[in-house]
């Protein structure tokens, strides 16, 4: 049976505060940066003052406040073997 993915969603408000959906890690929480894990890869946030208001883990919704500077997807590395980055 194929896994069901949560709609991955992402609202900011006025920079100071963000609701995201289909969250499934929070990885770091620091007051100036969060990492998270996504349905859609991990994404980076970077601000100052940041407070987690709520993180829902039925629904896989969080929101974070404080001055947001920066959102940032990071691309899923790819798993290659030993012998293909050589020959690569």
């Amino acid at each position: 049976m194929a896994e069901e993915r949560l709609p991955h969603r992402l609202v900011l408000e006025e920079r100071k505060r963000l609701t995201m959906t289909a969250v499934s890690e929070v990885i770091s929480f620091e007051e100036d940066g969060v990492v998270l894990k996504t349905a859609l890869g991990t994404v980076v946030i970077q601000g100052r003052g940041l407070k987690l208001r709520t993180l829902t883990p039925d629904s896989a919704q969080m929101e974070v406040e404080g001055t947001i500077t920066a959102i940032a997807y990071e691309e899923p590395r790819e798993r290659r073997g030993w012998a293909r980055r050589l020959l690569g």
